[in-house]
């Protein structure tokens, strides 16, 4: 059985889900639960990890992970969560490192978009090739507070492209 449970955080509450062996889901959509268990002991882990982000003691994070995508958005998923803490890349750089043409852009950004493991897998760090903070599933301003914390931006010395 599929399980949750939610922690507070600076950026608000956020909704941890698992298949009991492995964090399959992390988003701030805490309303979406329908049909899990709640277990907040099986998250111990994560819940620590994420508080030691939080305070800026941690820059990645160590724990089992189940998503599953297409082989095209695992391949992209692989790419942000090799993006190293404190730096961004744009969807263009992160098409070419996943070989896909220029022309292939928007399905880059859509398989960023669908990043099942928000934060963990840090989909944050990518940005609009001018430097805009374009989407992010848990709203641009959240995308600007973790970039933020992690010192990739300065506050507030930002745009934001719908």
């Amino acid at each position: 059985m599929d399980i949750y449970t939610t922690i507070d955080s600076p950026l608000g509450e956020i909704l941890l889900e698992g298949d009991g062996s492995a964090l399959t889901r992390v988003s701030f959509d805490v309303g979406a639960r329908t049909g899990l268990k709640r277990d907040p002991a099986a998250f111990a882990e994560v819940e620590r990890q994420f508080a030691e982000y939080f305070a800026g003691e941690r820059t990645s994070f160590d724990l089992p992970l189940a998503s599953h995508g297409t082989p095209f958005q695992e391949r992209v998923w692989a790419e942000v969560a090799a993006l190293p803490y404190g730096t961004t890349t744009t969807y263009g750089a992160l098409a070419a490192r996943v070989g896909a043409p220029r022309d292939r852009i928007r399905a880059v950004g859509a398989a960023v978009g669908a990043n099942p493991l928000l934060i963990v897998r840090p989909c944050h760090r990518v940005i609009g090739a001018d430097g805009t903070l374009t989407g992010y599933a848990a709203g641009v301003e959240r995308k600007h507070e973790l970039l933020t914390l992690e010192g990739a931006l300065q506050p507030r010395l930002w745009s934001v492209v719908s």
